[in-house]
């Protein structure tokens, strides 16, 4: 047993799962089940130790067919231990003949569940039929204020609720499926069904048999029960001779906005199959819209289960940017079918390997079918961005990180196993070329397939295919945390001196901090004689190091933005490159915009530099480049906007910035406009509404107006609806809050609750969020909001700019109370709440108020969050401390405020 590891004795070796799911009770909300087990004995026992979690074991026998012939016998002392998620089996006593070690061994129990509504394991989720549907299934679970359906979420480690299994990602095993469901519904699983026949004891139901799976974790077995329907295509190629058949299923009423995602999922198989080098290895692919979901999407293999929103569209209402999600999303889980579900990480301490990795091909695949989306350069935006922000803590992890039990793992799916991790693999195969590095993944595959691998195992394939040391190369990417600064210094004769040091946000770094020597590919473009644009493929590889010959007009680092690290320029060519604009690509902007605004907060360089250089964007349009730019000064209004004159002075700021770009939009929406620039409509317009341009708040709120008085006959247009919502909530919120909540309640837009809000958030009235938003957050009726969403509302909220937010105060009072209530059945909405909530505030008093509130608290589950959150108020306390007096002489002398 690895020292690092809280994991299962291993005496008994899974290699199938035989599992009968049956007696679903709507009412009572619970179902029963037999699951046989078959697999081997590996030394002699008496006990046997599964994992469990709100299952109860009625009953549990072993067979086994050893040297001394067959023997059965039933466990006389079964022990559940919650905590631990594990069942003990005792099936002989000390002194007691013990089993004999065998590769033929059954393992049978009998036992019940709970149809939960904590969205894992085997859960319920509650939707409300559309009106215009066709009559429902008579037998679908409802009571007086919504329908349900039900699914599952195994990942990463909940199929321990829903039946007895031993739950680790490297006891593969094969799995037959057999579920019991009234005759109206249907069933999906991740294999086709192979039988359906009446069952023998419950009249009016059907017995759902589904054929094998390949061998796999438990974590990526998958079924549904609901009032389905579905909407078909075929892969171009074929596979063993026939095309793939893709479906999206959705409950009733909802296929027809599937088609988005269905347009793309098959090209993506095809997609996948020629870049790994491997066919898609299952007969079908089915695409599951779920009502109520934790995450994006979760990626069982052959079932993927999907948010809705991040799955459905309707041309007519839905908000443009989720054409581009949907996209990403739906190649980001197909990526997963081979790279995490054929191969599969050896223990979730590598759990980067499966996520790092289907980002990259995520955005590799949506560049391949959407060339003009530039999918790169918003990843530079959204994701590494957040990555490098995250990765600039103290508190942050290494991309491998050491992960001891189940509640250890909820908190490493963040932005370093996701956004990191992709970083540093487009980092490398930018370096060896995209075709030399999907080769060595090819090898990779081919290697493992239906195993489990490490991350060793990637760099060996990925070093035989390029000639070159990729365990060196990447060694301190994967092992260590943080990322580089790299310090550059200017000399006469075009001479440069590159150092690089760790970089903390909190601009505190000690000798103890930066004891790493990255390998970091410099990308040099601005070489005396060589080609306009060409770039050099250089490496630093030591502390500090010169390079001569480099021009003294331009030069750039970094070239593209492919290497996962900041670039301090000196503070005149900063200056410089703000007038050079033209020279630097869309990531290059991002990437030198964000660094700059992040070498202002950690006072390696300041804010009126980062301002001065950002004033050079003014006659931008490129939407992602400008979307950095406004998210640099949103951090800045986070943190210094109690302070009027600078609240006044970078809204001036910014207003000006996007007065070019702004003038050439209005709020309407031309029909089929190109998405690019419906993103950058929408990104101004919902900056001035919020920056307080006159003119556009006054158009939105009579666009909401008339939007409340007749709906049917003056619709928001999807697009439309960020910046109306927000200018109606910010003009006069106690009108329009009740009414946003009652869009909530009725939108039929798939993407309408997540919208709705998301203009409640902008809510800056203290008594209207204590007296409505609050409950309607925590409530816990048909009334309130999901629990899987109430982080959309709570981040927004927590950031504004006067010290004490209500929800702070209401964390405090509730944290045992309503806040349990709604959240604490499931450890990752927990996480995710405390990281999105907590970590805005910007003074060392909130930072000792919240360090001494979780003082003797149980913080298990979120403990690398909350380290996290307390890095980001120091860092953001600092911040505001050093640079508010030289941002608001500077916003005074350059004529922004009075």
């Amino acid at each position: 047993m690895a020292t690092d590891r809280d994991i299962l004795p291993g005496n008994f070796k899974p290699s199938h799962y035989d599992l009968t799911i049956q007696d679903l009770d709507f009412q009572k909300w619970s179902y029963s089940g037999v699951v046989v087990i078959d697999g081997a004995l590996t030394e002699p026992t008496g006990q046997i130790v599964l994992n469990t979690l709100e299952i109860d074991i009625a009953k549990a026998t072993l067979s086994v067919d050893s040297a001394k012939g067959p023997r059965t016998a039933d466990a006389i002392e079964i022990h559940h231990n919650a905590k631990t998620q594990r069942s003990t089996l005792t099936f002989v006593k000390d002194g007691g003949e013990l089993f004999l070690s065998t590769t033929k061994a059954e393992l049978s129990i009998t036992f019940t569940g709970l149809l939960n509504h904590d969205l894992a394991g085997f859960y319920r989720s509650q939707y409300t039929p559309r009106a215009d549907s066709l009559p429902v299934a008579p037998s679908t679970p409802r009571d007086d204020d919504f329908h349900y359906m039900l699914s599952t979420q195994f990942e990463s480690c909940d199929a321990r609720r829903a039946f007895p299994c031993f739950d680790e990602p490297n006891l593969k095993a094969t799995f037959d499926l057999k579920i019991e469901i009234p005759n109206d519904l249907v069933a999906l699983s991740n294999m086709p069904v192979t039988a359906e026949t009446p069952s023998s004891v419950n009249a009016g139901k059907k017995l759902i048999s589904f054929e094998r799976t390949p061998i796999m974790s438990t974590y990526l077995l998958a079924w549904a029960v609901g009032d389905f329907e579905y909407i078909e295509a075929f892969t171009d190629r074929k596979y063993e001779g026939k095309q793939i058949p893709v479906r999206v299923y959705t409950v009733r009423g909802l296929k027809e906005q599937g088609h988005w995602a269905l347009e793309h999922a098959p090209k993506y198989i095809d997609f996948f199959s020629e870049s790994f080098g491997i066919d898609y290895p299952l007969p079908k692919s089915d695409i599951l819209a779920v009502a109520e979901f934790t995450h994006g999407a979760m990626e069982n293999w052959g079932l993927v289960t999907y948010r809705s929103s991040a799955l459905l569209f309707d041309e007519k209402t839905s908000d443009n940017r989720f054409r581009n999600r949907i996209a990403y999303i739906v190649a980001h889980e197909l990526a997963h079918q081979w790279f995490g579900n054929l191969v599969t990480m050896d223990w979730w301490d590598e759990l980067w390997l499966n996520e790092g990795f289907a980002t990259w091909a995520g955005w590799l695949a949506t560049e391949a079918l959407h060339p003009e989306w530039d999918v790169w350069a918003q990843f530079v935006n959204e994701g590494m961005e957040r990555a490098l922000k995250l990765d600039s803590l103290r508190a942050s992890h290494p991309i491998q990180v050491t992960v001891r039990d189940a509640l250890d793992v909820n908190q490493v799916f963040d932005a370093i196993s996701y956004l990191k991790g992709c970083s540093v693999i487009r980092m490398l195969a930018n370096h060896l070329t995209t075709e030399v590095f999907l080769s060595g993944v090819s090898a990779y595959l081919k290697g493992h397939k239906y195993g489990n691998a490490k991350t060793t195992a990637l760099w060996d394939a990925l070093s035989e295919a390029s000639g070159q040391d990729v365990t060196a190369l990447m060694g301190s990417w994967i092992a260590d945390i943080g990322f580089p600064v790299l310090d550059v210094t200017e000399k006469t004769g075009g001479e440069l001196t590159i150092k690089q040091s760790r970089f903390l946000s909190t601009g505190d770094v000690q000798p103890v901090d930066d004891t790493t020597t990255w390998w970091v590919p410099l990308a040099l473009t601005g070489r005396v004689g060589t080609a306009e644009g060409s770039v050099e493929s250089l490496a630093l590889t030591k502390k500090e190091e010169s390079i001569t010959n480099v021009s003294e007009d331009f030069y750039k680092l970094n070239t593209d933005s492919t290497g996962f690290y900041r670039v301090n320029y000196p503070p005149q060519r900063l200056g410089k490159l703000g007038t050079q604009l033209d020279r630097l690509s869309a990531a290059d902007k991002i990437l030198i915009a964000g660094s700059a605004a992040e070498l202002a907060f950690a006072g390696n360089a300041t804010t009126p530099a980062l301002l001065s250089f950002l004033e050079g964007f003014r006659n931008e349009s490129h939407v992602r480049v400008i979307g950095q730019a406004l998210d640099s000064i949103a951090t800045i209004q986070s943190i210094f906007g109690s302070d009027e004159k600078i609240k006044k002075g970078l809204q001036a700021f910014t207003l000006r910035l996007i007065e070019k770009p702004l003038s050439a939009f209005k709020l309407e929406v031309p029909p089929n406009e190109e998405f690019t620039k419906a993103e950058l409509r929408k990104l101004l317009l919902t900056a001035a509404v919020r920056n307080g341009h006159p003119q556009y708040i006054e158009e939105a709120q009579k666009l909401f107006d008339a939007y409340i008085a007749d709906p049917a006959s003056s619709p928001v247009t999807g697009d439309l609806r960020t910046p109306v919502y927000l200018a109606a909530v910010n003009a006069n919120p106690a009108h329009a809050v009740p009414l946003l909540i009652k869009e909530w309640k009725t939108t039929s837009a798939p993407d309408g609750k997540d919208v709705a809000l998301l203009g409640l958030s902008a809510t800056n009235d203290a008594q209207i969020t204590k007296d409505i938003l609050l409950p309607f957050m925590f409530g816990l009726d048909a009334n309130s909001v999901a629990p899987a969403d109430v982080h959309i509302l709570s981040a927004p909220l927590s950031n504004k700019s006067e010290s004490r937010p209500p929800l702070w105060d209401y964390v405090q009072k509730e944290w045992d109370g309503a806040i349990a209530k709604k959240l604490g059945g499931n450890p990752i909405l927990i996480d995710r709440f405390v990281s999105v909530t907590l970590n805005k505030f910007s003074d060392e008093q909130s930072l000792q108020e919240i360090t001494a509130f979780f003082d003797g608290k149980d913080t298990k589950g979120f403990d690398r969050t909350l380290g996290t959150v307390k890095d980001t108020i120091r860092g953001r306390a600092t911040y505001r401390a050093r640079d508010v007096e030289d941002l608001r002489q500077w916003l005074f002398t350059h004529g922004y405020v009075a």
